[in-house]
C-alpha cells in the first residue's frame, strides 16, 4: 500500500477516536436530564402506590387527627387495597377529635359498602373518637377501644364551631341522629345511647362504652384486638354476607399513609392554613411590587392554593379569611397612600382579627395559635413599614434623569486610561477618556461628562 495513503488512513482513525466536545456536552447534558426525570419519576411513584401486596393478611391502618377529605382518601385507598389483596380484616387505629360531617359521612359509606371486615379501633390510651370520630367508630363491623380512651361527644356545631340554632340546628341535628341511630342498629349497638351522644353531647370511657354496648370490647394491644375478634360473624358489603374472622394465624401488615397522604395531612392544620395564606398573598405583594420577579409569584400562587385546600379541610369561619385578605389590601395601599401609618395599623389588626376568626372554635384542636397570629401581623406590619420608610426617602431624594444621574458617580478602571479604556460603572463596562494624564488599572476615577455612550472621567482625588 502506498505509504501516503497509510497515512491517511491513520490519520482518519485519529479524527474517529477524538471526541466532538460539543456533542460529548450534550450527551452528558441528556444523561443528566434523563437521570433527573427517572428519579422524580421513582419519587411519585414511591409515594403514590399501594404500599400493601401480600395477601391474606390483616392490615393495619392508622391516622390521628381532624376526620377530614385526607382522612377519607386514606381509608378508602387502604380499605381497596384490602379488597385487592383478599385481606381477612382491616384495622382502623383511629385517634380523632372530630371533624367533618361529609368526611365522615364518606368514610361510613366506605365501611359499609367495603368487602373485608373493617375492625375499629380507639386507639392509643389518652385518645378519643369525638364527634365525628363517633360515628366512624361505631360504623366498624367489630368495635374496639384501648384502656383510657373515650366516644362521644357527636352533637352538631357550625363551620365555626359556633352552636347552631333554630330550625337549621333541628334539622341538623334530626339528620345525624338518625344517622348514627341506624348505624348502631346495623351493628347491634346500643342506638338509644348513641342518640344521646348527638341530641345530649354525653361521651363514655372505654370502660363504660363496653359496658352499654356501645363497643364490642376493651384491648389495650393490637394483638388483644386480634384475640378477641378471633371467632366472630359480621356482615359485609352491600349484599351483607355473613364472614367468620380467622385472624390469629395471618400476617400483620401496617399500611401507613404515603408521602402524599403525610404531605396533605401537614398542611390540614390551622396554623399551616394561616401561615400558607399569609406568606402566598406576601409573596405576590412583593411580585405586584417588583413586577419580573418569577418566583415569588410563583411561590404566592402555589401557597394559597394550598392554602384554601387546608381550608377545605377544615371548620372555617370565612369571615376571618376575608379580614385576613382585608390586611394585606390595607398593608399594599400604605404603600401608594399616605396615610402616616394608620393604615399599617388597620392591616396589623385586620390580620390579628382575621387569624383569631379564622377557626374560630372552642376545640383547641381547630385553632391557630395565638402567638402564631400576633407574630405573623407584628413581622409583616414592620416589613411594610421598612417598605414604606424606603418608598418615602425615595420619593424625598433629588430626581436625576439621563446623564445627570451620571455625573460625579465613581468608577472603577478595568483597564489602563491613556487617554481612552474601559471603566466599570453601575454593573456595566463604558468606554472613557481620561481628562489629564494616565490611570492605572484598578483606580477610581470620577465621571465629569457623558457623550452618547462615552464617559469623561478624571482621576478621583484621594481624601
Amino acid at each position: 500500500m502506498p505509504s501516503g495513503l497509510r497515512c491517511l488512513r491513520a490519520r482518519l482513525r485519529q479524527v474517529r477516536q477524538v471526541p466532538c466536545p460539543s456533542l460529548s456536552i450534550l450527551a452528558g447534558r441528556r444523561r443528566r436530564l434523563a437521570l433527573w426525570a427517572a428519579l422524580l419519576a421513582l419519587g411519585i411513584a414511591a409515594a403514590c402506590a399501594p404500599s400493601v401486596d401480600e395477601r391474606g393478611a390483616v392490615h393495619v391502618l392508622t391516622y390521628d387527627g381532624a376526620v377530614d377529605p385526607v382522612m377519607a382518601g386514606y381509608i378508602d385507598r387502604g380499605i381497596d387495597e384490602a379488597e385487592r389483596t383478599a385481606a381477612r380484616a382491616v384495622v382502623l387505629r383511629l385517634d380523632t377529635p372530630g371533624g367533618l360531617v361529609s368526611s365522615m359521612e364518606e368514610v361510613v359509606k366506605r365501611i359499609n359498602a367495603s368487602g373485608v371486615p373493617v375492625i375499629t379501633y380507639v386507639w392509643p390510651a389518652g385518645g378519643h373518637a369525638a364527634s365525628a370520630g363517633t360515628f366512624i367508630t361505631m360504623a366498624g363491623h367489630v368495635a374496639a377501644m384501648a384502656p383510657a380512651t373515650r366516644i362521644g361527644a357527636a352533637s352538631p356545631v357550625g363551620g365555626g364551631g359556633e352552636d347552631i340554632e333554630g330550625t337549621l340546628e333541628e334539622k341538623i341535628t334530626e339528620d345525624l341522629a338518625a344517622l348514627i341511630t341506624g348505624i348502631a342498629q346495623e351493628r347491634g349497638r346500643n342506638a338509644e345511647w348513641a342518640e344521646r351522644a348527638v341530641r345530649e353531647a354525653v361521651s363514655a370511657s372505654s370502660r363504660e362504652a363496653v359496658e352499654l354496648d356501645v363497643v364490642d370490647f376493651e384491648a389495650r394491644t393490637l394483638d388483644s384486638v386480634l384475640e378477641q375478634a378471633e371467632g366472630r360473624t359480621v356482615r359485609v358489603g352491600e349484599e351483607n354476607r355473613p364472614v367468620t374472622l380467622r385472624l390469629l394465624d395471618a400476617p400483620v401488615v401496617e399500611n401507613n399513609r404515603t408521602l402524599v397522604e403525610r404531605f396533605l395531612a401537614l398542611i390540614s392544620d390551622p396554623n399551616i392554613a394561616f401561615l400558607l395564606l399569609s406568606l402566598g398573598a406576601l409573596a405576590l405583594v412583593f411580585e405586584l411590587l417588583n413586577p419580573g420577579a418569577i418566583v415569588p409569584g410563583v411561590f404566592g400562587a402555589i401557597a394559597l392554593v394550598l392554602g384554601f385546600f387546608s381550608l377545605g379541610t377544615l371548620p372555617v369561619n370565612w369571615a376571618g379569611v376575608a379580614l385576613i385578605g382585608l390586611a394585606f389590601a390595607l398593608f399594599v395601599a400604605e404603600l401608594f397612600v399616605s396615610g402616616f401609618g394608620v393604615l399599617g395599623v388597620g392591616g396589623a389588626v385586620a390580620l390579628v382579627l382575621g387569624g383569631l376568626l379564622l377557626t374560630s372554635t372552642s376545640n383547641p384542636d381547630f385553632q391557630v395559635d395565638r402567638w402564631l397570629i400576633y407574630g405573623m401581623a407584628a413581622v409583616l406590619a414592620a416589613f411594610f413599614m421598612m417598605v414604606m420608610s424606603a418608598l418615602l426617602r425615595s420619593r424625598r431624594a433629588p430626581a436625576y434623569m439621563g446623564r445627570q444621574a451620571l455625573i460625579g458617580r465613581m468608577a472603577v478602571a478595568r483597564s489602563p486610561l491613556d487617554p481612552e479604556g474601559i471603566v466599570f460603572l453601575e454593573g456595566a463596562r463604558w468606554q472613557a477618556t481620561v481628562e489629564s494624564g494616565t490611570v492605572q488599572e484598578g483606580e477610581q476615577v470620577t465621571v465629569t461628562d457623558v457623550q452618547g455612550l462615552k464617559l469623561t472621567v478624571k482621576k478621583t482625588e484621594e481624601r
